[in-house]
């Protein structure tokens, strides 16, 4: 079973291929459970996947760090170009974009070391009595790694990659915070067909989840 296979990959820190869905942003995200990143997991995602590489995180532990959505930070600051936040993507959602960080101990703050510390310190942050303070005195914005605030319901309020990543990793029994980045094509210039990540997936060994996949398993459970 598929669904299975993907949870223990996470588990183990291994990666998990996620793909939303064709009517949606109809992307392929490479997954792996933030507290277990390495560099060696940057430099994948990095070679590998090729889109934005981000932090996933559960939106009740987002709220204890006093994030926010970046697009209400934007529309409360006093920047005169109002008319550029944005709204509702093309494919109907709001961005879960929130700050973009690095973690203190950080350089420049881009390499697969420094963003790999970025990420599991920030993972590490969610078992700290005092999320907020340890979050305020350990990280700096504007950073080189965008944090991504799940919704609320999770993948019953919206079915993103965040939303998505966050769910198969709080089933998994893991820390509800990832990294994800999307699966590029440098043939085309697009994002990578399911047929071709089919090909990764199976070449690599690594478990391929459909959305449609984990939404029928959240009706279930």
């Amino acid at each position: 079973m598929t669904l299975e296979s993907a949870l223990q990959s996470l588990k183990r820190g291994e990666f998990v291929l996620l793909f939303d869905s064709a009517g949606r942003e109809n992307e392929i995200d490479m997954v792996v459970a933030a507290e277990f990143v390495t560099p060696e997991h940057v430099a994948r995602m990095r070679q590998h996947a090729g889109g934005l590489l981000c932090i996933a995180i559960d939106n009740a532990f987002a709220n204890s760090l006093g994030l926010r959505y970046m697009h209400e930070i934007l529309d409360e600051s006093n920047i005169s170009n109002k008319e550029m936040i944005m709204g509702l993507a093309p494919y109907g959602d709001h961005p879960t974009f929130s700050i973009y960080v690095n973690h203190y101990q950080t350089y420049t703050g881009i390499t697969d070391k420094d963003r790999s510390l970025t990420i599991t310190e920030m993972a590490n942050l969610y078992n700290v009595e005092n999320k907020k303070k340890k979050f305020v005195s350990s990280f700096k914005t504007p950073g080189h790694i965008p944090l991504l605030i799940a919704s609320k319901g999770l993948i019953k309020s919206r079915q993103g990659h965040t939303e998505m990543s966050v769910y198969l990793a709080q089933i998994a029994g893991l820390t509800p915070v990832t990294a994800i980045c999307e699966m590029m094509d440098a043939e085309t210039y697009t994002a990578l067909s399911v047929d071709k990540a089919e090909k990764y997936a199976k070449q690599n060994g690594i478990p391929l989840i459909d959305g449609k996949e984990l939404l029928e398993y959240a009706k279930v459970h």
